[in-house]
């Protein structure tokens, strides 16, 4: 598996209120709930976001309420990998369930900047900033992990699997 894309990037503690306001949680198609990903801290993201863009977050990404929404409205999005230096654990676990790949490395986070083009290689955890030509190491997935992403998903990885 690979991503390459322009970067969204935000700070620390990016809650889920943030990713998608609560407002919006009587949305029930995915599509145009997406429409409101990220509109509290940056009106522009739906408009500009295009497939297969990245979204890189600083500590604590994804803290807050323990709503799958906030994974799924960024993959929704057109996101394909969220790079933080650190996620809130069931923000973590919400986006591997719904088949969103995310990568801790806190080099990435600080050596990317908004903009930036950059590729990932999953299956070494290699992050190139095609912009600098820098590179970073992330903690590559396991095999059973990568077959949840590769299924788009916990349950279909399992529905998959009888």
């Amino acid at each position: 598996m690979k991503a390459n894309g322009t970067v969204f990037k935000y700070g620390d503690n990016v809650d889920t209120d943030v990713i998608i306001p609560a407002r919006y949680l009587n949305i029930a198609d995915k599509k145009e709930l997406a429409e409101h990903c990220m509109e509290d801290i940056d009106t522009e993201f739906v408009h500009k976001v295009s497939a297969g863009d990245i979204m890189v977050g600083g500590e604590n990404f994804g803290c807050g309420s323990s709503r799958e929404h906030a994974p799924m409205v960024i993959k929704e999005s057109g996101i394909d990998c969220v790079i933080a230096k650190t996620f809130a654990r069931i923000f973590y676990r919400n986006a591997i369930n719904i088949g969103l790949p995310i990568l801790e490395c806190p080099e990435a986070s600080e050596g990317i900047s908004d903009g930036d083009s950059v590729s990932i290689d999953f299956d070494s955890g290699v992050i190139t900033n095609e912009t600098t030509g820098q590179t970073f190491q992330a903690q590559p997935f396991p095999e059973f992990i990568k077959d949840i992403m590769a299924s788009g998903g916990l349950v279909n990885s399992l529905t998959k699997k009888k």
